[in-house]
């Protein structure tokens, strides 16, 4: 497909401002576990995933991770051009979690037609109010839910993601979603077998209880 059917307000653009983006738009394809923006990256530019999955992530002072949301086919990164809206005061970086196809359009291209064109400005309004709505989730689940029902969730959502019970992932990794020590998930994971609701093997976890998880998310 093409970068076209991927823009839903395309259609709305003018001729000059559609060709003013197809000249500056670059494809990239990035391998699993490449970082694509990054404290020292500078002004990426946004970002629109063709194929594969992404993970945007922000990183404390101690090193810790933890995952803002995951992008899929079709979504658009606006946090990697965070140069253009100056009331962004905080680094988010984006890692590519599968081989991934994308299209990288310039923070400048996108806010100069941004501001001749209002479907284009509006469409940029509602995917920042969506990424807020994440962030916001996010926090609500760190304050108020505990670490239990915080990693049934994710195990759940990363076996819907995938389509398979069986999650080759590390505690590492979970931990890093989460914003927690590797130790934690650990402790945590050896629980869950102990209840049946999961079962453990060198970097993969396996979901035997799935509705067990699905009342401990609750």
């Amino acid at each position: 497909m093409k970068f076209q059917e991927y823009l839903p307000v395309w259609e709305k653009l003018s001729k000059a401002q559609q060709d003013r983006i197809l000249g500056r738009l670059t494809e990239r394809t990035v391998k699993k576990g490449e970082e694509l923006h990054g404290e020292a990256s500078g002004c990426t530019g946004l970002l629109l995933v063709k194929s594969g999955q992404l993970r945007a992530y922000i990183l404390s002072e101690e090193g810790r991770e933890i995952t803002l949301y995951r992008l899929f086919d079709r979504d658009i990164c606006l946090f990697s051009a965070s140069c253009m809206m100056k009331s962004i005061q905080f680094e988010v970086a984006v890692r590519a979690e599968k081989d991934t196809q994308i299209w990288v359009i310039p923070a400048d291209t996108w806010k100069s037609v941004m501001e001749e064109s209002a479907p284009l400005a509006n469409y940029t309004n509602e995917l920042m109010a969506s990424r807020f709505s994440d962030v916001m989730w996010l926090i609500e689940q760190i304050m108020w839910k505990s670490l239990d029902k915080r990693l049934a969730a994710f195990l759940l959502e990363e076996a819907a993601i995938e389509g398979t019970d069986e999650l080759k992932m590390t505690h590492e990794t979970i931990a890093a979603h989460l914003g927690t020590h590797r130790e934690v998930i650990t402790r945590m994971l050896r629980y869950f077998q102990s209840e049946g609701l999961v079962k453990l093997s060198r970097g993969q976890v396996a979901l035997i209880g799935k509705e067990g998880l699905e009342a401990l998310q609750e």
